[in-house]
């Protein structure tokens, strides 16, 4: 546990470098919007690991393989297609487990003002 602190989980990193080198095989067009989605989802989105991109990947492997337009596979606003794709994915992310967190201390700092002894 302590090394993977400190280096990282070594199979994340892995999955992360076989997804890179997945979506350097995309066709310009798709490998564009996979990058651009992927930008967007480091900075706003759920967090939690390699999988969201990992699935995301694999559905413009597939629109690339069955030549189905980029617009068709997003729709008409990108922002709301990664977005609800996204969603999928809040359970397990870190945004979540800092949610419980504050909950849990401001019901402990509640249940001390209050003298309920929570």
């Amino acid at each position: 546990m302590f090394i993977e602190k400190v280096i990282g989980d070594l199979g994340e990193k892995r999955r992360w470098r076989q997804y890179k080198a997945r979506a350097k095989q995309l066709p310009e067009s798709y490998r564009t919007a996979v990058d651009a989605f992927e930008r967007y989802l480091l900075v706003l989105g759920p967090g939690g690991g390699v999988s969201i991109y990992e699935d995301l990947l694999e559905l413009f492997e597939q629109s690339a393989a069955d030549r189905t337009p980029i617009q068709e596979v997003v729709g008409e606003d990108p922002v709301e297609f990664i977005d609800a794709f996204a969603q999928n994915y809040q359970e397990d992310s870190w945004k979540n487990r800092e949610r419980e967190r504050l909950l849990r201390a401001i019901a402990r700092a509640a249940g001390e003002d209050t003298g309920t002894g929570r």
